[in-house]
């Protein structure tokens, strides 16, 4: 297993110190719960490693951590498969688009999927799940600010896909998604997945990222997903 506390610094980025960093986030995440009155054991802190070389993501996995990222699924399988032999039981979460052609991929690499937005995806991971014997969950993403070059459906056009997710497909869909735009604030449209997600039934809601997971915590937030917080910046592609 290498060793996380000595792997270098290759990537061109000042150095991070991953470690401490997720040892603040994850401070912030428990006392966020605390002042919302919530045990911080019913929030899942993603680790959102997507952009990052392997060698930036030892120092967490070192730590203990269990669950992280992805927005690629090409990305992803270069990446985990040799982590995972070292750590088994850390969950892979995918958190990007996600294209229906790279479905089969997805199912193979993922625990959780985060981005079903439409019945042709929905289809092809249904179809993939009974191939590969493999059923990771399912979050719907949901574009609450009806923005026209994101991922996501429409809240007035979620009853329909629910019914075909959940009841013609039979998926594992266990919550809703959802990603607020940049420059509103992000409270009404979370507060608006925690009552879609009432509304269905669902127990998860992925919702918050380092600005504004303190915030999603305080809604309900069950998956907050932290990239920038911990890993710091992103390799440009």
């Amino acid at each position: 297993m290498a060793n996380a506390a000595s792997a270098p610094c290759t990537d061109g980025l000042p150095a991070v110190d991953v470690a401490a960093n997720l040892a603040t986030v994850q401070a912030q995440v428990q006392q966020a719960a605390r002042d919302s009155g919530r045990d911080a054991d019913e929030i899942t802190l993603i680790a959102v490693s997507k952009g990052h070389p392997a060698h930036r993501i030892l120092p967490a996995l070192s730590a203990g951590h269990g669950a992280f990222g992805e927005n690629r699924v090409q990305e992803a399988g270069e990446k985990w498969p040799a982590l995972r032999s070292d750590w088994p039981g850390v969950a892979l979460h995918y958190i990007g688009a996600l294209q229906t052609n790279k479905a089969r991929d997805a199912v193979a690499i993922s625990d959780a999927i985060h981005a079903i937005d439409r019945p042709r995806l929905a289809d092809a991971l249904a179809r993939e799940m009974e191939r590969q014997g493999r059923r990771p969950a399912c979050f719907i993403q949901v574009n609450t600010g009806a923005e026209p070059q994101k991922a996501g459906v429409l809240p007035e056009n979620l009853d329909a896909l629910v019914a075909r997710c959940r009841d013609d497909l039979a998926l594992p869909v266990v919550g809703l998604m959802c990603i607020p735009p940049a420059a509103e604030e992000p409270a009404p449209h979370f507060a608006l997945l925690r009552d879609l997600v009432a509304r269905h039934g669902f127990e998860c809601l992925s919702m918050g990222m380092s600005a504004d997971y303190r915030v999603a915590i305080a809604l309900g937030a069950t998956h907050v997903r932290i990239g920038t917080a911990i890993f710091g910046t992103r390799p440009t592609r």
